[in-house]
């Protein structure tokens, strides 16, 4: 079962109006007249970040990944719970994980320990508190809004293969994104349809389009990169760059800087065109976990 179909078959369980149906980055639970914003990630070694990577940078990771969904809602944050599988070297975990803390003014409430045999794998929920009503989702799209993102992307494609081949240049991108919470706090009153860019930006397009029941058209030229033009097809489909992705209507005042990189438009034979395009097909737009055949 790969990851959407598993993710399907939850859908009969997460029946509560919080869980958002499951098409959502967070869950979003009313608590009088307060919106309470949740989620949770998971990394594992080898698949998340690289094997013997510095633990610092992991912990760092781990809380701006999971900072960042909560961004994608205007959500504040109240605080997170760590899930920690010993590894090779805790005191550097916990030595990233203070930084990152401190960095994004977030308090550490609590979690679970354990050792584990093989891969590490590790896990973090964040609480955040809604500053804006209603929440925005992944839903929301209206034909006539334009696309925009915050930044560009690719930046952590290449921070990774810097990484891996050794070369010295600059991998802070792969190595310790950032979560972009004020910018989310800013854009959630203009926003039709918010999320954080995790999968690569033409997958989490098409997952837009899919909750939103539109077709997003972008185009490809105008996606703002943080690698060279001739990986311009890779930087949209590698992921982890952490940018928001909305749509809003076209023509406003933006709070913050954003860039326009295509429109939405009535739902047509598919969810996403790439310039001018219908891809019919998910697979290859973006990272998705295999799991098992």
């Amino acid at each position: 079962m790969n990851e959407a179909g598993f993710i399907s078959a939850l859908r009969a369980l997460a029946t509560h109006p919080a869980a958002r149906g499951l098409a959502d980055d967070c869950a979003v639970l009313d608590l009088g007249g307060e919106a309470l914003v949740l989620t949770h990630d998971a990394m594992a070694e080898g698949v998340h970040y690289l094997p013997g990577q510095d633990p610092a940078d992991v912990a760092w990771k781990l809380v701006a990944t999971n900072l960042s969904d909560l961004a994608a809602k205007g959500a504040k944050p109240l605080g997170v719970l760590l899930g920690y599988m010993f590894g090779a070297d805790d005191a550097r975990f916990l030595a990233g994980l203070e930084e990152a803390l401190a960095a994004f003014h977030v308090p550490l409430l609590g979690g679970d320990t354990i050792s584990g045999t093989g891969a590490q794998v590790l896990g973090l929920t964040a609480l955040g508190r809604a500053t804006h009503r209603p929440v925005p989702s992944r839903a929301g799209a209206q034909p006539g809004d334009c696309l925009y993102l915050t930044g560009p992307v690719g930046g952590a494609m290449m921070g990774c293969e810097a990484m891996q081949a050794g070369t010295g240049e600059d991998s802070t991108a792969y190595r310790r994104p950032r979560a972009l919470l004020a910018e989310g706090r800013a854009l959630a009153p203009v926003a039709h349809a918010m999320m954080d860019v995790s999968d690569g930006l033409l997958l989490d397009s098409w997952r837009m389009a899919q909750a939103s029941g539109v077709t997003v058209a972008i185009h490809s030229a105008m996606v703002p990169l943080a690698a060279p033009e001739a990986r311009r097809a890779d930087a949209l489909r590698w992921g982890d760059d952490y940018q928001l992705l909305l749509a809003a209507p076209e023509g406003i005042a933006p709070p913050v800087p954003l860039y326009p990189v295509g429109r939405i438009l009535p739902r047509g034979a598919s969810p996403l065109v790439l310039d001018g395009a219908a891809m019919t097909d998910p697979a290859g737009l973006g990272y998705q976990h295999a799991g098992r055949p």
